[in-house]
Order: structure tokens, then sequence, then C-alpha cells
């Protein structure tokens, strides 16, 4: 593992690798045993989305792991002027130790680590996130004790989140059923990977996808950069929302995740959300801790 770009780069054992470490450390954490195991170490943070939770949890975990974090916005980096991103990769290798980057395009996190020498971690790109889907799968292996076998539903949009969790789910050997308005379908690469699985299945009706599940998941209808087809989303998406009538289909001990921030009332209920706000909040919490586990991999001592 030499960068964390999108989860089909990642193996099972990868995935559990990282998971494993993540416990570690936030055991670590709870009992105020230090882990300063990257002392010297610097990351640079490239944001050319805003972020609440992405830069909170990586400066602080890299504080709490000794090292430093620098925040680059893109109005202070020449790349936010032009500068071609493998430019920006060869410079920026020569002063830090490794790079999260926060953007639009997959491409331009595939090109900063084709052209740079240090490893690059994918903050989120219009095409995947992967440091949200492997804070789930703690998660959700805290309250189930295990992943394989468990029934993951996912409701909305076939976008960064279904398309990570998707291939995060089936590669730890879990049922996957996904639920979307036939015009937002995940990614094609995605859908190549599924299709492969009989574990997996796609279908237009929420209920059925949601029959049996033991965790329950949803995002935005209008991610950021999407803001002007929010009205349309919202009347292609009524009807996927998580509710009680979905929960009622779900297994009766089925947990909910949800990245954040979340609009109540659109893709989850109020209700269903604050009686599963715990769920949810330990979720937002383990970002800090998964993303301290992928920074150790990729920083730390080899």
């Amino acid at each position: 593992m030499k960068h964390l770009l999108k989860m089909l780069d990642l193996t099972s054992q990868d995935i559990t690798d990282i998971l494993n470490l993540a416990d570690q450390l936030k055991y670590e954490q709870k009992h105020g045993i230090s882990h300063r195991v990257l002392e010297g170490k610097t990351l640079g943070m490239i944001f050319e989305k805003a972020s609440t939770r992405t830069r909170v949890s990586f400066e602080v975990g890299m504080y709490q792991l000794g090292g430093l974090p620098i925040f680059l916005s893109a109005n202070d980096l020449q790349i936010g002027r032009g500068e071609p991103v493998q430019d920006t990769a060869r410079v920026l290798s020569r002063y830090l130790d490794g790079i999260m980057i926060r953007t639009f395009k997959q491409s331009e996190v595939e090109s900063l680590a084709e052209n740079g020498s240090i490893p690059i971690i994918n903050g989120l790109t219009d095409f995947a996130h992967p440091c949200q889907v492997l804070a789930d799968l703690m998660t959700i292996r805290e309250y189930k004790g295990s992943l394989d076998g468990l029934k993951m539903c996912f409701i909305g949009d076939g976008n960064n989140m279904m398309n990570s969790l998707i291939v995060g789910c089936l590669k730890m050997k879990m049922e996957v059923a996904v639920a979307c308005p036939s015009g937002y379908k995940p990614n094609a690469a995605v859908l190549d990977f599924a299709v492969a699985h009989p574990a997996f299945s796609i279908t237009t009706d929420p209920l059925e996808a949601a029959k049996g599940a033991d965790v329950v998941i949803t995002d935005v209808w209008a991610s950021m950069g999407q803001e002007q087809e929010a009205q349309k989303r919202r009347e292609a998406f009524q009807g996927f929302q998580i509710n009680d009538a979905v929960m009622a289909a779900a297994k009766p001990d089925a947990i909910v995740q949800h990245c954040l921030p979340a609009h109540r009332g659109e893709e989850i209920t109020t209700e269903v959300f604050e009686q599963h706000a715990a769920q949810i909040f330990d979720e937002a919490e383990n970002r800090l801790h998964a993303q301290k586990a992928v920074l150790v991999k990729l920083l730390g001592k080899k």
C-alpha cells in the first residue's frame, strides 16, 4: 500500500490491517497512551473543496501522532492559478512526507500519485471517498463484531459514497444492496466490479434494498458542486429516503450511518436520524481513528 486513492486499489487484507490498527489507536487514545509515531513527519493538506470533518480530523490526527499538518487552500497554491498538477506534485514531494487532497476530479489525485514521490491520500473526490468508508466499516464492525456476511443497504445517489461503499463492503465479504433512481447509478467501473459478485444487487425500490439489512446508509441528494441541480435532484429522489418504512424492512437491530452533513427531511427523516444519532456520531469520530491508521501505514516506519 503506497497510497490511498480509492477502495478499488485496496485488498481485503489492506482494509483489515487498517481497521485493526484504527481500533488499536482508538484504544490507546481513550486510555491516554501516547502514540507519537510520526514525530518529524509533515502532511500537506490540499483543499479544493471545503470541509469540516476532513480538515479537523486530519489536523488533529497528525498532531496526536506527533506530526505537523499544513493546511493548503487551493486559493493559496499555484495549482489554483494554473500550475500543472504534475509540477505541484514534484515540488511538494521535496518538502513534505505525504499529501492529503480533497478535490473534484479523481484524475487530479491519480496524477499527484503518478508524478510525486510521496504517499497521496484521497480526502474526497467526486468518484471516491475511501477515508469515510474506512470509518464506516470500522463503525459497523464495532457495533456488529464482524463484517463478514452482514448486509449493507445504501439508498440514494450513485455518488462517491455509494461507489466506495459498494467496493469496500464487497471486499469485506458483505452483502450489498443499493437503491437509486435509474439516472443516478454508481460509476460504471464500480458496477463492473460489483456485478461479478453474487452478493451485489441494485434496484430502484428502497424497500427491496433495505429488506433484512444490518446497516442502512445514505448521503445527501446533491453533493458539493451540484448545487445547481438541487431542485432537479429533490424531484428525482422523492421516495429515496431513510424513514420508518425503510427501517421496518431492515433487521430490528439495524444500525444507520450517514457521512454528514445531513439534510433532515430529505435523504433521512429527523426521527430516524435522532434514533440512530449515537451510531452516526460514532461514525464521524471514527474518521479520526481510521485516518490515523492510514497515516501510520503510509508515513510511519516500514
